[in-house]
């Protein structure tokens, strides 16, 4: 499934163009609030060489871990060049059927509280993923029609940089209370049945409603036992994110029925009201929503009315001055990256220099590019004052014995005087580190010099992009 120039080029021309100025059949593809449009094919289209290769191309790219059958991205292109006849049969015939996904759960973070229990994640072969992944370019551009403008999570040319705008946007607006809705285990306990009613909405292909339904119902393996998917999206394939956008499209089309303001990023929602007595009473009506029509669940201890000045969403909060909202990092954000760095820089470690810069530089860098939007200047200078304390804490215990504590003080322009008397200091490791004597021999000029990145000026210059 090599793709030549041609096929590239036709690929992207298809990516462009979406579906929008073609006619097919046995689907139905409608604005959002509209009635029934244009019709449009879908198996065909799953199927297309072109849209095939971009499959491949994609699972490629974005790699990922080997599921049930231990297959790995890199064994794809040699399975599809001996099967891809086979494999396309089984799809076209309607014989295809997917493989188990592998259970793994990863630990949520343990900021605020202390056990942040675990995410659990299913992962699907290598194969199943490309098919997934065919199948989601397809019906992407026919649900981006549909989908409603509050909606940022998992769709293309929208993020959370967009979602926090218009959360800014709302406050400033005068909606300064908001309804935090927290869905308990969301993608555990999505209705499959419920899913599939809402994909007729849009599409009446029975070959792409069976295949989807063979997603859903595929199974999990779990420390090599097998359970049966009753209901649930499991987060980890391609064709998950569109589903829970799918399925919770239902909720932003009562709350645009209700006139409500909102702003949803997957499974996080928000709505906007002016009141609390306003706020409490759109909680209780759109829980209602959710459970009974839905079958989702809302969790009660988390969902809540209050202020957007302390509340988090996607990580940031909101700040105001001169009656002007703006968005930073929660205070939550801001504790989790310290504990992040403070691991990082445990004296103890016993790596180079190098390798801790480069791993604080790897960490920091994306987490600078995330919360650049936010007002967090002030924060990024305390942070890089107290990172450079760790910094010169784990150079002076690696240099342990008092021979080369002398020699290395000495080295940073120290009198032999003066490095001998630091060197005998009885103080502790931390305590050392915020001595003058430290600051004004490992200067933050020097620790630059050495790789550690200034945070500051990262920040200045992500913003000045």
């Amino acid at each position: 499934m090599r793709q030549s120039q041609k096929t590239e080029q036709q690929a992207d021309r298809l990516s462009r163009i979406g579906l929008e100025n073609r006619k097919y059949t046995r689907a139905r593809s409608t604005g959002y609030g509209e009635g029934k449009g244009m019709s449009v094919t879908i198996q065909d289209l799953v199927l297309d060489r072109n849209n095939l290769n971009q499959a491949y191309l994609r699972v490629k790219r974005n790699k990922g871990a080997a599921g049930v059958d231990d297959m790995t991205v890199n064994d794809l292109l040699p399975y599809l060049r001996e099967n891809k006849t086979e494999l396309i049969a089984s799809l076209r015939e309607g014989k295809y059927k997917p493989a188990p996904v592998k259970r793994i759960e990863i630990p949520k973070p343990k900021i605020p509280k202390p056990n942040g229990g675990v995410r659990r994640l299913g992962i699907p072969t290598v194969v199943d993923r490309m098919v997934q992944q065919a199948v989601a370019q397809i019906l992407t551009p026919i649900f981006e029609r549909v989908f409603s403008d509050n909606s940022f999570g998992f769709r293309p040319h929208r993020g959370a940089h967009d979602a926090i705008a218009k959360v800014v946007d709302l406050y400033n607006q005068g909606y300064r209370r908001v309804v935090d809705l927290d869905l308990k285990a969301y993608f555990d306990n999505v209705n499959h049945d419920l899913m599939i009613k809402y994909l007729q909405q849009y599409i009446d292909d029975p070959w792409t409603l069976r295949l989807i339904r063979k997603f859903l119902t595929s199974g999990v393996l779990d420390h090599g036992l097998f359970a049966k998917s009753e209901k649930g999206t499991p987060q980890g394939g391609p064709l998950s994110p569109l589903l829970a956008n799918i399925y919770l499209n239902e909720l932003d089309k009562e709350l645009t029925r209700r006139g409500h303001h909102f702003v949803r990023y997957a499974d996080d929602c928000n709505i906007y009201v002016k009141s609390q007595r306003a706020g409490e009473r759109v909680m209780r009506s759109i829980t209602q929503f959710l459970e009974k029509r839905l079958k989702v669940k809302v969790n009660p201890d988390k969902t809540k009315v209050g202020s957007p000045l302390r509340s988090k969403f996607l990580g940031f909060s909101l700040g105001v001055d001169h009656n002007e909202a703006y968005a930073r990092p929660a205070k939550q954000s801001q504790q989790r990256v310290k504990k992040a760095l403070k691991l990082l820089t445990k004296r103890n470690r016993g790596i180079s220099l190098t390798r801790m810069f480069e791993e604080i530089h790897r960490k920091m860098r994306g987490w600078l590019q995330y919360y650049s939007i936010g007002k967090l200047t002030n924060f990024i200078q305390r942070l890089d004052k107290w990172l450079r304390v760790r910094i010169r804490q784990y150079i002076w215990k690696q240099w342990k014995k008092f021979k080369t504590k002398v020699t290395n003080l000495q080295k940073l322009g120290l009198s032999q005087h003066d490095a001998y008397v630091f060197a005998s200091t009885r103080k502790g490791y931390w305590r050392t580190a915020h001595s003058k004597t430290l600051s004004y021999s490992l200067t933050n000029r020097k620790l630059e010099q050495l790789g550690l990145m200034n945070m500051s000026k990262t920040l200045q210059s992500i913003q000045c992009d």
